[in-house]
């Protein structure tokens, strides 16, 4: 008899909301206009589109026009991370980029091919065992021919939180631009990119309960970016293509909601977490938490068992009915230790062993009781199998 099914990797992706559905519905038939067409038909996709526009720059706390649609977090950090730094090259010869270790690889695969496809020097920070970065360290490693500083928000693999607006304060007494991927903090944490000091922030929809293939970047007004994508003159000339508008309206409203009821949904997943990293760290022997004790996402709950085909434990947990991750979704099937396990410290035989486990809207006390009631079983049969095998 099939198991049934309890999905437990919601910082992979989220179900879409009824109510965001809703929204988007008319944009797919009745009020299907091009934005960019001058008719009543264009008109009236151009005011949703700038209503949208409207609502998630009062979500993030800053001027509708500073708000760049994208197709999703990943593009988003593109554009910030090599629009900037080309931007900065060409104004005032800027060569040298820092970000962390501990990065999205939408984020450090950038950096990377902005090292090694066109000459930037690219500096990594340290972070502590907790994946945090030390806000002196930057000051110590900015240069004044940095081009443009990233640190991630909050870690998707292991739910850390950074001390952005402490990083961002540094970033803009030195006049360098400072970008943070929020694409898992925008789901969780209030969001506000002038108290946090911030020039560039992306976000993705699917994160929050909107639909997937839709995503936002914040540009503060004067923050120069050579465009990615070029074409017409959408979103400022700097994302040209013809606007997804049922998804934007979507994103809008998925992010609205997500605002709004904040509060609510933290002090419901908050015990569930907590319970979750009590239990496994009680229960599963050489087992450890992964990211900071206390300074993490309200819904994310990850570790490292030494000794443990981290896969492997994932196949077994889906043949219970448990879908779980071994840290970024886009990672997981990787024979290869994480690069954020690395950096954090741990051995090959710890970072091989990886399990994220992360909360929704829609998870249940029970449903965190069964998987909690299987997962140390699985654990020992893992490591029981790898003894067999060697």
């Amino acid at each position: 008899m099939q198991p049934r099914r309890i999905y437990l990797d919601y910082a992979a992706t989220t179900p879409v909301d009824a109510r965001v559905v809703e929204a988007m519905l008319p944009f797919f038939g009745e009020t299907f206009g091009n934005p960019s067409s001058i008719h009543y038909f264009g008109q009236e996709a151009e005011a949703a589109l700038e209503s949208a526009r409207e609502t998630v720059a009062g979500a993030l706390g800053c001027k509708p026009e500073e708000i760049i649609f994208t197709s999703c977090g990943t593009e988003s950090d593109n554009l910030a991370l090599r629009g900037a730094a080309l931007a900065a090259r060409r104004e005032r010869s800027a060569n040298h980029i820092l970000i962390s270790p501990v990065e999205h690889h939408a984020v450090s695969h950038t950096a990377h091919q902005l090292a090694h496809e066109f000459g930037f020097e690219l500096e990594l920070l340290p972070v502590d065992q907790y994946g945090l970065v030390d806000p002196d360290e930057v000051a110590a490693r900015i240069r004044t021919d940095t081009a443009v500083v990233s640190v991630i928000y909050a870690n998707n693999e292991i739910g850390t939180i950074n001390p952005i607006a402490e990083i961002g304060a540094i970033c803009r007494e030195r006049g360098v631009a400072f970008h943070s991927d929020a694409v898992q903090a925008a789901a969780h944490l209030p969001i506000d990119v002038g108290r946090d000091n911030l020039d560039l922030l992306s976000i993705g929809a699917h994160k929050f309960y909107g639909p997937k293939g839709v995503g936002a970047l914040y540009v503060r007004t004067g923050i120069r970016l050579l465009p990615s994508q070029t074409g017409g003159s959408q979103e400022r000339g700097l994302r040209a293509g013809t606007q997804n508008v049922p998804y934007i309206v979507g994103m809008a409203e998925a992010l609205r909601l997500t605002q709004e009821e904040r509060e609510v949904h933290t002090s419901n997943l908050l015990p569930l977490r907590d319970h979750i990293i009590g239990r496994i760290l009680e229960d599963v022997p050489s087992a450890r938490l992964t990211g900071h004790p206390k300074m993490r996402l309200p819904n994310h709950a990850s570790f490292v068992f030494e000794g443990v085909d981290g896969n492997m434990l994932l196949q077994l947990l889906d043949n219970a009915g448990f879908a779980c991750s071994s840290g970024s979704a886009c990672k997981t099937g990787d024979p290869e230790p994480s690069d954020v396990l690395l950096a954090l410290g741990l051995p090959r035989s710890w970072a091989l062993g990886s399990l994220r486990v992360t909360l929704g809207r829609a998870t249940t006390t029970d449903e965190v009781n069964q998987f909690l009631d299987v997962v140390g079983d699985l654990v020992n049969r893992v490591r029981a199998m790898k003894k067999v095998t060697l």
